[in-house]
């Protein structure tokens, strides 16, 4: 690949891998998008926010007291990003993250300008990489406010469950926010849709009403008025959950498995994104010649539920979430 990834001001593309709530799949998408760029030849970094320090499990990792963390990247002036990065596999490198990072936010209260510690510790090495991807904490504190102040977008990995599309209003809001006071480049530019069951009939309302709810803002300037559903989803697969405790990728323990086709047609969507705009010669490497996941076959239609009577029963409908819209004070109120 030859980084017409970058962004448009020459920096690596930085991707925020965001989501407030637990268990949805954020970690193992952040390890396993970044090893399929890695694979196909892009130099990746990837920076654990989480204090749980899960995406160093993923490469067989943990943090020792002589480690050099992110922790101490975001406390320590003198700490140095160089000495912070481990090597995973070819071109693809992480910063760790440790157990202490989950006090940081009382400890960052007191710093100038707080919100912009993770881009001036980062900035020394971005030059380095050609796509930076930051695991962020489920929470939408000052770790994520600090990686969203540096990312050029946002990803964000959920189920396609009511509840979950119910938690994106608040995420949405944050990085609204964020975009106007520290950030104003900053997108939402896909929905990541993890441990997919696509026969589902709630899943498939779900994944209806998200892009109905998104296509009413497009043109309308906000942050996710591009934001799109990414495809191919990732199909639930066990190998995804066992590879970390082998300390390895989805491409290291099972590469033909459902969820490494899943995450290689994915990298590659997100690569063709990137270069849409920029006219660039096709990628010759292993990431252009994946194939995408081959089409589930479609469902039969679904019986139409009856009541005792015989007749037609009224349709089960996911209500309607709300999108949060600014309003003209700056705020956020939910349409």
């Amino acid at each position: 690949m030859d980084g017409s990834n970058r962004a448009k001001d020459g920096t690596p593309r930085i991707v925020a891998m965001l989501n407030q709530k637990g268990g949805v799949g954020k970690t193992t998408s952040t390890v396993n998008v970044g090893a399929a760029l890695a694979e196909a030849g892009m130099r990746v970094l990837l920076v654990d926010l989480d204090p749980q320090s899960n995406l160093s499990l993923h490469f067989g990792v943990e943090a020792t007291d002589a480690s050099i963390t992110i922790y101490d990247l975001l406390l320590d002036p003198d700490a140095s990003a160089d000495d912070a990065i481990v090597t995973g596999r070819e071109n693809l490198a992480f910063i760790p993250s440790v157990t202490e990072l989950a006090l940081v936010e009382g400890e960052l209260a007191s710093k100038p300008d707080m919100q912009r510690s993770l881009a001036r510790a980062l900035a020394p090495v971005l030059s380095r990489f050609d796509v930076v991807l930051l695991d962020c904490p489920p929470s939408l504190g000052v770790l994520t406010v600090n990686a969203l102040t540096v990312a050029h977008e946002v990803v964000v990995p959920m189920q396609a469950q009511y509840l979950a599309l119910r938690g994106l209003e608040k995420l949405l809001s944050t990085v609204h926010l964020v975009s106007q006071s520290l950030n104003p480049q900053l997108r939402v530019s896909g929905i990541l849709l993890c441990m997919h069951e696509s026969q589902s009939s709630h899943g498939k309302a779900v994944v209806d009403e998200m892009r109905t709810q998104l296509e009413q803002y497009r043109g309308s300037g906000l942050p996710w008025a591009d934001c799109e559903v990414l495809l191919p989803p990732i199909r639930r697969n066990v190998k995804l959950a066992e590879a970390p405790s082998f300390g390895q990728t989805i491409f290291d323990y099972a590469p033909q498995c459902a969820g490494a086709q899943d995450y290689r047609a994915l990298a590659m969507n997100l690569y063709a994104r990137w270069t849409s705009s920029t006219p660039a010669p096709a990628p010759t490497s292993a990431l252009a010649s994946a194939p995408a996941s081959p089409p589930s076959p479609a469902p039969p239609p679904a019986p139409v539920p009856t009541s005792a009577h015989g007749s037609a029963a009224a349709p089960t409908a996911v209500p309607p979430a709300r999108v949060p819209v600014p309003t003209r004070s700056g705020g956020i109120s939910l349409g």
